[in-house]
């Protein structure tokens, strides 16, 4: 299963809902069972890029887990696609593969370690100055990245046979999963 998680804590790293949307709707017709996390404050969120991604409401998980049922979920998925936010985190800390979305925080500040092969950064930043990481407003960074990077950073991890990408080694974490996602 791939998580998709389109909530961050501040509106200036949550990539917009539809773009959220045409990467699940896109997984999905690749035949990957695709699920929407979230907290609480963002089921209305994860349920309009559900809807708009032609997934059913029993893929909307945000709401619905609290934090340990979250990692379970995390730790269990085969991908994890999210803004720079809590989740990112999850899964580098169980080795799930991950691609993050940045926008106004350089991930070499907040992002995973640069030597993972199954974590994969999208941020379209330079060396200048972060932008506001607790803005209201989405950061014009974030928003130059499109659908179409998210899934060819999502083909580098999940290739098409469904396999590792070649000499890809097991993920860090493996042993620390928990044996079943919540369910």
């Amino acid at each position: 299963m791939v998580v998709v998680h389109p909530g961050a804590a501040s509106g200036s790293r949550r990539w917009p809902a539809a773009r959220f949307a045409e990467v699940a709707r896109a997984l999905v017709a690749r035949g990957l069972p695709v699920v929407i996390s979230g907290n609480a404050s963002e089921r209305d969120l994860a349920g309009q890029v559900a809807q708009a991604a032609g997934l059913g409401h029993e893929s909307v998980l945000a709401g619905r887990t609290g934090l340990a049922d979250l990692a379970a979920v995390v730790a269990a998925a085969s991908l994890v696609i999210s803004n720079d936010t809590g989740v990112a985190h999850l899964a580098v800390a169980y080795g799930t593969p991950s691609v993050t979305l940045f926008g106004p925080v350089s991930p070499a500040l907040w992002g995973p370690p640069g030597d993972s092969w199954c974590h994969l950064i999208l941020w379209k930043g330079s060396g200048a100055r972060p932008g506001d990481a607790h803005g209201s407003r989405v950061d014009p960074r974030l928003l130059r990245i499109e659908a179409g990077e998210v899934l060819e950073a999502v083909g580098r991890l999940i290739p098409r046979n469904g396999g590792r990408p070649t000499g890809a080694a097991a993920p860090r974490a493996a042993a620390a999963r928990p044996p079943h996602p919540p369910g």
